[in-house]
């Protein structure tokens, strides 16, 4: 009986899961519209295969507890943290704040006070594209890598097994508040106005973001096929 090579055996796995049904690992459960052209083309060459990936998206949560060993952690989610709101699609960034279901938490602006070791920021991010993609050699692994940073991809890498991380540094990523236990209020420290910046700020990144998707999916057929 012949052995299957390990890496034919990982792609098998990883291909049999995104053609199911069932929903994926990720938060959201699936595999962002966006992404799917690239993925198909990616895993269309025999050296690689996609492990996960993410078109983009604006979140805003608040933090959870983040005072660990005597030090303050900002940015995680951390334990009871919570999503306010999160979206991959462009078209659900206006107006956000007046969509979602705060359970009677009340927002409001002006706020004031000092950061320690008990505030819960609330954090407004856009978050770009990112796809790692397991290649069965490091020869294969730094051709894709090379391509990526010719194409303006200048924050891959390549990690173990020949894993290789695409991503790009057009991030967002402010505190636009914080949430009071004793009153159950997101208190922000900006104005809704403000918060309206962040979201046109928003919709600028993912433009950018999806034309730089097309232009590595171009390069990478071109150069690689």
């Amino acid at each position: 009986m012949v052995r299957q090579n390990p890496f034919d055996q990982k792609k098998a796995s990883i291909l049999t899961g995104i053609d199911s049904e069932k929903p994926d690992l990720s938060p959201k459960g699936d595999i962002d519209v966006l992404c799917i052209p690239i993925i198909d083309l990616i895993n269309s060459h025999q050296d690689m295969v996609t492990t996960s990936s993410c078109s983009g998206r604006v979140s805003v949560f608040v933090e959870g507890t983040k005072f660990h060993k005597g030090k303050i952690k900002t940015g995680g989610k951390g334990e009871g943290g919570r999503w306010l709101f999160v979206t991959h699609n462009y078209q659900d960034v206006p107006n956000w704040m007046d969509k979602i279901d705060l359970n009677n938490t009340k927002v409001m602006e002006a706020a004031t006070g000092s950061l320690n070791e008990d505030t819960r920021l609330v954090l407004y991010k856009f978050e770009p594209f990112i796809l790692h993609v397991k290649c069965r050699d490091f020869n294969t692994a730094s051709k894709l890598y090379n391509t990526a940073m010719a194409c303006g991809f200048r924050e891959s890498g390549i990690g173990s097994n020949n894993l290789v991380a695409l991503r790009i540094n057009i991030k967002l990523d402010t505190p636009i508040g914080y949430y009071d236990q004793e009153t159950d209020a997101i208190k922000l420290y900006v104005s809704k106005q403000y918060v309206k910046i962040l979201d046109d700020l928003s919709l600028s990144k993912f433009q950018d973001n999806t034309r730089k998707m097309e232009a590595l999916h171009d390069r990478i057929k071109n150069e690689l096929f």
